[in-house]
């Protein structure tokens, strides 16, 4: 099993805890405050991820050849869609990143319990974590 689907069951079996969807959004809020700062020059348009209703800035970064982001956004849902995304990809591969499907999230049911605008946002923030992953893995493979 690879390190993001052991994160991802991790996570799967943490949601499992919660019988209402009321706690599961708590639960998505209280994962988004634990997110570690980005640096104010990541606040710009450049690295904002757009398709999303709110703001949302991820920050790259690489270790050898590992993924490591940070993000922000000021919506404390979004905040907490792109905290889950994060705990599950940050130093993992970038290969791995950059290819994985990130299926957990259909058994997170999140997705059924986001509004419309939130599902695209959620979409764009998969696609440019995977972009990001894709662009490092080309950069270590030369």
């Amino acid at each position: 099993m690879s390190i993001i689907d052991q994160r991802a069951a991790d996570l799967v079996d943490e949601f499992g805890m919660f019988d209402d969807w009321m706690d599961r959004y708590q639960y998505v809020i209280d994962l988004g405050k634990e997110l570690e700062p980005i640096d104010e020059s990541f606040r710009s348009d450049d690295y904002r991820i757009h398709g999303c209703q709110s703001q949302v800035w991820l920050q790259p970064g690489e270790n050898e050849s590992s993924v490591h982001f940070k993000a922000d956004s000021d919506a404390q849902i979004t905040k907490g869609l792109i905290a889950i995304l994060l705990r599950v990809v940050n130093d993992a591969p970038a290969m791995e990143v950059a290819s994985t499907d990130l299926a957990f999230l259909d058994q997170l049911e999140l997705k059924e319990h986001l509004s419309p605008t939130r599902k695209n946002g959620l979409d764009a923030m998969i696609k440019q974590i995977r972009l990001y992953a894709g662009a490092m893995a080309a950069r270590s493979a030369q």
